[in-house]
This record gives C-alpha cells, structure tokens and sequence, in this order.
C-alpha cells in the first residue's frame, strides 16, 4: 500500500514538475524553474522522510536509533531547502515543519516512545503544498 501511495504522490508531483517548467520557463529563467524543481524534489524526500518517521516510531522497540535517523534525515532535507529558496511561505514551512521535528526530538530525548508525529506530518504537508503550484 505504501508503494503504490508514493508512486501516486510521484505521479502528481512529475505533473506538477511539468506545470512548473512550462509556467515559469515562460515568464522566468532557468534559476527559477532550478529553484522550484529542487523545492518540489525535496519536499517529496521529506514526505518520504516523514513515512520513515512514523514507521520508525512505530518500531521504536526493535530499533530505537532509526526514529533519531529519520529526524536527521528531515533536518538535512529542510536546510537544503532552506538554503535555495527566498520564497516566504517556503522558509515559513520549513521553519514549522523544522519546530514540529525539533520538538519529536525532545520528546524522544526525553523518553518519550509514541511522541506525537500529527504537527509533522501537517507540516510537511504544508510544505509539499507551498512548494507545488
């Protein structure tokens, strides 16, 4: 079921790549459409990041590691994005989503072993909406 959900959300994002070329490239330059391709392609990272996430905590009990690895994983994700963008609604999703992913941590640092994952999954659902057109 998983597969055939991220193969869904790759079939959209693929059109809403092609609506972004053909949109920007008429009325912008190639660093736009770079700007907005790389935005969208990790967006879909971090939703797959975010799937690792909750399957993570979800198995926290075999392998307690993975739920800090999933975190990272999103981190490393969010500076990418952070770093090509200048769009105030983007940096505003990655600012939310990063907040929802610093307090996870803090809860699994504090112990805690089903901490909520609801903030970011809507973050990065957020995300993936402001970085699709």
């Amino acid at each position: 079921m998983g597969a055939n959900r991220r193969r869904g959300r790759r079939t959209t994002i693929a059109t809403a790549l092609a609506a972004v070329a053909l949109t920007t490239g008429l009325t912008t330059g190639c660093d736009a459409v770079g700007t907005a391709l790389d935005c969208v392609q990790t967006a879909d990272t971090i939703a797959d990041s975010v799937t690792d996430l909750q399957q993570a905590v979800e198995n926290a009990a075999d392998d307690p590691t993975r739920t800090g690895e999933s975190l990272t994983a999103i981190e490393n994700n969010l500076d990418r994005i952070g770093d090509k963008t200048d769009n105030a609604d983007v940096n505003k999703a990655v600012d939310d989503l990063r907040t929802a992913v610093g307090n996870v941590r803090t809860a699994v640092d504090n112990g805690d072993t089903t901490p909520d994952l609801g903030p970011v999954t809507d973050a990065a659902g957020e995300l993936t909406k402001v970085c699709t057109p």
